[in-house]
């Protein structure tokens, strides 16, 4: 329901460019920007077909998503759905699991924002970014919706540009043949040239996943934020249509250009590959540029953390699976104690900027996690949708926004996701956050059944005795 206990609603202030910059912006992470370099160097030219077939994988995750979501004008995210068809259970793992994976992306994020102002200002103690990135966020968010959707909207359409001005960069290099320094002609060619399209092997071919779907994080949102969406019918399936399109011109057509500019064996995980791009087309400050676009893009994906998981709780509270305190909002309409205790939870952020030279990799541990606990919240959202075609065979059969492939492709994405578990295994850094993440599980399954599920039968049980006297 879109009503709480308290009879208030969730406004839908944002409008149809809302929901579609807020799907790009979710489409394109940060790691595309600064990570693509890594990826490109483990797979060589192969990282363009791992790209499309994630890609391709998480548009049916997000017809499966948006078809359910469609199904039920009560159902507020994917967290309502997954309790409503699966069990209770699984509403309170989809629902605390993506919220912490969130408030993960969101505490890395306020470190890389710190570390990018660092760089026009070095004197800037570390602290301060940090702490005006939560507080602005926070107050804008305590506004309104419509402001999310404003900055998300201006944050995405950023990072488009930058994206369509590196493809048309490269387009050029490679219409007049340009030389590089190291006299290296820009062409096609080059993409099959050195080793051809798999010069590092199967291995190498599997390795780029463990690294890219990284950079699909947040793709998820446009269901999140289909409860302030107008028109959500209307909105929601254009936004989850297009992402093939923009999977392609985003990633593949980007990564095409920079490997036929630039060999992929000049790639490295210390560079970024646009920084590189843009100043060999004579670009002044091309570090500077791009340096700003990843800015924006970490400070996109803090202020969806922090949208997102204020949505979640707030759902979760209205469910009895989180303190009732959470299930109010303020007169703007918006869940304000949610956001604040978002807000209250990246403050460690902060204080990890000083915790030394292991920052670094507790975070590519931190968000291997953040990467493994994703694919549960995707997966968990196809097995809904397999539990809604079984309970509710009327409403798909009525449904105007039905999943291509149904009940075969969902399996077929089932299988592919644990493949990808299975993959993470490979490398050793990610093979740690392999052991962790069922921690995680057990933790909510044991609080669930030893907590949530007793308050709940307790609350029932006074009702039930009053009315059998």
């Amino acid at each position: 329901m879109q009503h709480n206990d308290h009879g208030e609603r969730l406004t839908r202030g944002l409008s149809n460019r809302h929901i579609q910059l807020i799907a790009i912006g979710g489409a394109i992470g940060t790691g595309l920007f600064l990570g693509s370099g890594k990826t490109i160097s483990v797979a060589g030219p192969s990282v363009i077909f791992v790209y499309m077939i994630i890609g391709f994988m998480l548009f049916f995750v997000m017809r499966a998503m948006g078809e359910v979501l469609l199904s039920n004008s009560g159902y507020r995210n994917f967290a309502d759905f997954a309790g409503d068809l699966i069990g209770p259970w699984a509403g309170f793992m989809v629902g605390w699991t993506y919220w912490f994976c969130w408030i993960i992306i969101g505490i890395a994020d306020l470190i890389a924002i710190s570390g990018y102002v660092a760089v026009w200002a070095p004197g800037l103690p570390l602290w301060v970014p940090a702490l005006l990135t939560i507080g602005l966020f926070l107050l804008l968010n305590l506004v309104a919706v419509r402001l999310f959707g404003e900055l998300e909207f201006w944050f995405a359409l950023i990072k488009v540009v930058a994206i369509v001005a590196l493809v048309v960069t490269g387009v050029v290099l490679i219409a007049i043949a340009f030389r590089s320094p190291n006299g290296d002609v820009a062409s096609l060619a080059n993409l099959w040239n050195d080793g051809g399209m798999f010069p590092k092997g199967f291995m190498g071919f599997i390795g780029g996943f463990q690294i890219a779907i990284f950079a699909f994080q947040g793709i998820e949102l446009a269901g999140t934020a289909a409860a302030e969406t107008k028109s959500p019918e209307k909105t929601l399936p254009k936004a989850i249509n297009s992402i093939p399109v923009r999977v392609l011109l985003f990633y593949v057509c980007s990564l095409i250009v920079i490997m036929a500019v630039t060999p992929w064996h000049y790639a490295s995980s210390d560079k970024s590959p646009f920084v590189e791009m843009f100043a060999l087309a004579g670009l002044a400050g091309a570090a500077g540029v791009v340096n700003f676009v990843v800015l924006t893009s970490a400070a996109s994906s803090a202020n969806s953390g922090i949208f997102s998981t204020s949505r979640i709780m707030y759902g979760m509270a209205g469910d009895g699976e989180a303190p009732e305190t959470f299930n109010k909002l303020s007169k703007n309409h918006v869940p304000a104690r949610a956001l604040m205790l978002s807000c209250v939870c990246l403050l460690p952020g902060v204080i990890l900027l000083y915790a030394g030279d292991s920052v670094g990799q507790a975070f590519t541990l931190v968000t291997s996690i953040s990467a493994i606990l994703f694919i549960t919240v995707w997966g968990f959202i196809v097995v809904a949708y397999l539990a809604y075609r079984k309970k509710h065979p009327e409403r798909h059969a009525e449904s105007k926004f039905k999943m291509p492939g149904g009940k075969v492709m969902a399996w077929v994405v089932l299988v592919f996701f644990a493949l990808v578990i299975v993959a993470l295994g490979f490398a050793e850094d990610t093979r740690i956050a392999l052991y962790a993440a069922p921690v995680w599980y057990l933790i909510m399954i044991a609080t669930y059944f030893g907590l949530v599920r007793r308050a709940k039968r307790r609350l029932v049980k006074p009702a039930q005795d009053k009315s059998a006297a």
